[in-house]
């Protein structure tokens, strides 16, 4: 910001709500990540184990197993000791929802300019944050120009 420029901000109430929204996404990444990968996983190899979970997202197998019980408790995910990871239908619902928000979010992102890689990584970020609002009006703006969303 130029030297001088007056900062205004926004209402109290407004930013607050601003803030807490972001913290509501911050929560629900993890689960979001977890679910669109079990079923991209399920998807292309047939099955979705705790240690794949864990060598795609550079987490430990604690980590997965502690989330995977989170998730169950959710109602997303069923699993038994030395079994594969299922989605259940609402993780199912949830995965599907994440990975349409992604496709636009990445799109989006490649119709600018931007190159594979950074998109690529840019929208594991934003794919949570960007509200249904802003998502369909990348969609739109996509459609528009006819790209496949």
């Amino acid at each position: 910001m130029a030297a001088g420029t007056k900062v205004r901000l926004p209402g109290v109430d407004l930013q607050a709500e601003g803030f807490g929204r972001t913290r509501s996404d911050h929560r629900n990444e993890i689960a979001e990540d977890y679910v669109e990968l079990i079923a991209d996983l399920i998807d292309v190899t047939g099955e979705a184990r705790a240690v794949d979970l864990a060598n795609r997202l550079g987490v430990t197998s604690a980590t997965v197993n502690n989330t995977i019980t989170r998730l169950q408790r959710e109602g997303l995910v069923h699993s038994e000791p030395y079994r594969s990871i299922f989605l259940t239908t609402d993780g199912r619902a949830l995965a599907e929802h994440c990975r349409r928000r992604h496709r636009i979010v990445y799109r989006f992102l490649r119709t600018l300019g931007v190159s594979e890689e950074v998109a690529r990584a840019d929208t594991e970020g934003i794919e949570h944050h960007v509200s249904d609002e802003t998502l369909e009006a990348l969609d739109r703006l996509l459609r528009e120009r006819g790209e496949r969303s």
